[in-house]
C-alpha cells in the first residue's frame, strides 16, 4: 500500500509522533507500506515556517533529510498534478492541501489526512 501524507502527519511523524493516532501509527509502521511526502509538504514547510507559525516551527531541509532516511519517498510535483487541481470540486481553499488531494488521485496512492474538509474529496482519501 502506499500511502501519502498530508503535511501535519508529516511533521508529527518526524517530530511528535505521539500526536499520530494509533490508527495512523498503525498504517505507517507496516513494512509493505511504501510512505511518501510530497513536494508541496515541504514548499508549505519553508513558506509557513517564514512566516512564524508555531505549528511549522521545523528546518525544512533537516525535514526532508530526515524523511528521505526513514524510508519515505518524495513525490514531486508534475504538471499533470497541477491540471488536476483544476478539476476539483471547490470544497477547500488551500492550495497546498488542493496539490495533495490531485496527487494522490492522479498517482492513485492513499492521502492520509486529519483534515475533514480534505477527507471530504473523492478519491483515495483516508481520514485518521
Amino acid at each position: 500500500m502506499k500511502l501519502l501524507l498530508d503535511t501535519h502527519l508529516l511533521l508529527w511523524a518526524a517530530g511528535v509522533p505521539g500526536r499520530l493516532s494509533s490508527k495512523t501509527q498503525d498504517l505507517i509502521s507496516k513494512p509493505a507500506t511504501e510512505l511518501m511526502f510530497s513536494t508541496a509538504s515541504i514548499w508549505e514547510v519553508v513558506i509557513k515556517n517564514a512566516l512564524g507559525r508555531s505549528d511549522f516551527r521545523v528546518e525544512p531541509q533537516q525535514l526532508r533529510d530526515s524523511l528521505i532516511q526513514n524510508g519515505y519517498r518524495e513525490l514531486a510535483i508534475l504538471s499533470e498534478h497541477a491540471l488536476a487541481v483544476g478539476l476539483l470540486p471547490p470544497i477547500h481553499k488551500d492550495p497546498f492541501d488542493r496539490i495533495l488531494i490531485a496527487q494522490a488521485q492522479v498517482e492513485n496512492v492513499i492521502l492520509l489526512t486529519t483534515d475533514d474538509q480534505v477527507a471530504r474529496y473523492p478519491g483515495p482519501i483516508q481520514s485518521v
